[in-house]
């Protein structure tokens, strides 16, 4: 048994296979998945697990060189803005309309889906190298 860090095997198994500049998705419950992406399904029920639970679980693991979220999750959800900008620091920050990041999400690894219902609840993780 693992010892250490995310024991979801999916989760545990798209990190680790990520190469620089790779992404995925952490998303909320109401985000829409691209055909062809691969979907980890974290959702338990409403709000479970959350998606600050799952941005800091995923962020033990991987390296992140860069972030993108909507523009829209500034006036929506400025608090989740704040966390994921703490959580995050030291990455580059970009923002881009809700339409554009849902775009984004076709080339995405993979999108992890949470229970999270809160308003633009999303972030595109860019990996990065730790060398």
């Amino acid at each position: 048994m693992k010892k250490i860090g995310i024991i979801n095997s999916e989760l545990s198994k798209l990190i680790s296979e990520l190469g620089h500049t790779d992404t995925i998705v952490i998303a909320d419950s109401g985000l829409p998945i691209p055909p062809g992406v691969k979907r980890i399904d974290l959702a338990l029920k409403r709000g479970v697990p959350g998606y600050l639970e799952t941005l800091e679980t995923i962020l033990v693991e991987m390296q992140v060189q860069q972030y993108t979220v909507a523009e829209e999750m500034k006036k929506a959800n400025p608090e989740l803005l704040k966390f994921t900008q703490q959580a995050l620091d030291g990455a580059e920050a970009q923002s881009v309309s809700h339409e554009r990041f849902k775009s984004l999400t076709g080339q995405a690894k993979a999108v992890i889906r949470t229970g999270e219902c809160t308003a633009y609840a999303n972030v595109i993780l860019h990996a990065g190298v730790t060398f």
